[in-house]
């Protein structure tokens, strides 16, 4: 679910990615109730992604991998374990990978991608639709929002059998590129979100799932310097009013 900005950010390809990092976890948080997120979906590239129309499901641009069109059970809905069989369950390969045209992977701005699953998901208590938002507003310093996954939930360690969850806050953008921060890598089309102390995030195998803040859906997990790091909060693919306009395009276009 960063290389000098690309070795740097490569360097995190898989940790709540750096820009080139690594997918994300859940770092200081606990284990959701099953099934409370409906919306999620658990991709087979270690990361996540949400479930925004029957057919469709968005996630990061950074998790594209050649292996998404050669497997039947590529995204499932409906999980809380990955390991185990559970009824609530549905797998779906891929019929279509749309990554955004302007995304950058030496800095990972406009990290979106948009899966055309091979069928329409049963909408049911366990798997559901998360609206998108009605328009793309920035969110406030300050502001709460909770992330789930499947991630590591201590850095070097292995992701997650059950779904996790973690609170996070808002750092404003201008802090966030400070440079005990980010040092003015963070855009406009991105948002910082965790712990100053540290020991809250997002982490490796989190990539693409999403970020909701006030119960608005307002991002999705996109990289990180390691995981629950002081100064180091979580950055994320924000849904600015340009996303959401491309999101429609190419779902009504496919």
């Amino acid at each position: 679910m960063k290389l000098l900005l690309a070795a740097y950010i490569l360097a995190k390809l898989f940790i709540l990615p750096i820009p080139g990092g690594e997918s994300m976890k859940i770092i200081g948080g606990k284990e959701a109730i099953p099934h409370s997120r409906p919306y999620l979906a658990h991709l087979n590239v270690n990361c996540g992604g949400a479930l925004i129309k029957p057919n469709w499901v968005l996630t990061a641009a950074h998790c594209y991998k050649r292996t998404l069109f050669k497997d039947d059970k590529v995204v499932t809905l409906g999980a809380h374990s990955i390991s185990k069989s559970e009824k609530e369950k549905q797998n779906f390969a891929v019929m279509e990978v749309v990554r955004h045209p302007h995304f950058n992977e030496n800095n990972f701005d406009n990290d979106f991608m948009l899966l055309k699953l091979k069928g329409k998901a049963k909408v049911n208590k366990f798997v559901s639709i998360l609206n998108l938002p009605v328009s793309g507003e920035d969110i406030k310093h300050g502001t709460k929002c909770n992330v789930a996954g499947w991630g590591i939930t201590k850095l070097n360690g292995q992701q997650s059998d059950k779904l996790m969850e973690v609170n996070v806050n808002v750092i404003d953008r201008q802090t966030c590129n400070s440079p005990e921060y980010y040092n003015h890598k963070i855009t406009r089309n991105m948002i910082c979100a965790g712990d100053i102390k540290g020991g809250k995030d997002s982490c490796d195998g989190d990539s693409g799932g999403p970020l909701i803040c006030n119960s608005i859906f307002s991002g999705i997990v996109s990289f990180g310097q390691n995981c629950g790091l002081p100064y180091k909060p979580g950055v994320y693919a924000r849904l600015t009013d340009e996303i959401l306009d491309w999101i429609a395009k190419v779902t009504q276009s496919y």
